[in-house]
């Protein structure tokens, strides 16, 4: 197999760092293993972020997200430790992650993690007539 998961988060340089943009990126075949169980856990999860001056290179974050295939994680800790990560590699103004976990148990878990640089301040919503 020529391609390999691994931990490292690649960037490169924003195209627009004078304007206030959303990237958001869907992924839909995140598994990691239940750290009870070592069942397969599966989740959906939505990245939203307005970068700084590097955002995240694609390819790189797919890798980056099958390294947990084998990890047993907690859904909280897991989601914490992939916002935290995505956060150090591209340093954004703004970055939402929200997993989505397929239903466990009978039970369906979501959890929403979000990073605001302090210096940073969200636009006003425009309102269309």
């Amino acid at each position: 197999m020529t391609t390999k998961p691994g931990k490292e988060l690649e960037t490169f340089d924003n195209p627009s760092p004078e304007r206030d943009y959303t990237i958001r990126i869907r992924m839909p075949e995140f598994t990691c293993l239940c750290p009870k169980t070592g069942q397969p856990d599966f989740a959906t999860l939505q990245l939203e972020y307005v970068p700084e001056n590097s955002c995240i290179e694609l390819k790189a974050l797919k890798l980056y997200i099958w390294a947990f295939r084998d990890q047993g994680a907690f859904h909280e800790a897991v989601t914490n430790e992939i916002l935290s990560d995505l956060v150090k590699a591209c340093n954004p103004r703004f970055m939402r992650l929200t997993a989505e976990f397929n239903v466990r148990g009978g039970i369906y878990t979501s959890v929403v993690a979000e990073h605001k640089d302090p210096a940073w301040t969200a636009p006003a919503p425009v309102i269309l007539p």
